[in-house]
C-alpha cells in the first residue's frame, strides 16, 4: 500500500491511478499524516438485472404483485382458535 500526502496526490494522480489500474496497488491518501482517503481498483460487479440461469424456465402464468380478491383472502372463520376481525366496508 502506497501511502501519500494530498499535494503529492494531486500532482501524481495520473500515476497513482496508472498503479491502480496496472499493478492493482492500493494508495492510502493521508492530511497532516492522517488517512482521509483510499484509491483502489473497482472490483466487477454483476448485473442485478440478469436472470439467473437457475431461473430462466421459471414462468409465471399470474402476475405475482397483483392485489388479492376478497374472495382470495381465506375464511377468517376456518381458523380455529382465531377471533375474526370487524371488516371494514369499501366506500
Amino acid at each position: 500500500m502506497v501511502r501519500v500526502n494530498t499535494h503529492e496526490a494531486k500532482t501524481r494522480l495520473s500515476e497513482l491511478l496508472a498503479a491502480v489500474e496496472d499493478r492493482d496497488e492500493q494508495v492510502l491518501i493521508c492530511r497532516n499524516g492522517k488517512p482521509v482517503a483510499e484509491l483502489r481498483r473497482v472490483r466487477a460487479t454483476t448485473d442485478p438485472f440478469k436472470t439467473d440461469p437457475k431461473l430462466a424456465a421459471v414462468k409465471f402464468y399470474e402476475d405475482p404483485v397483483a392485489p388479492l380478491t376478497t374472495d382470495d383472502w381465506p375464511d377468517p372463520d376456518a381458523w380455529p382458535g382465531v377471533q375474526a376481525q370487524p371488516r371494514k366496508r369499501r366506500r
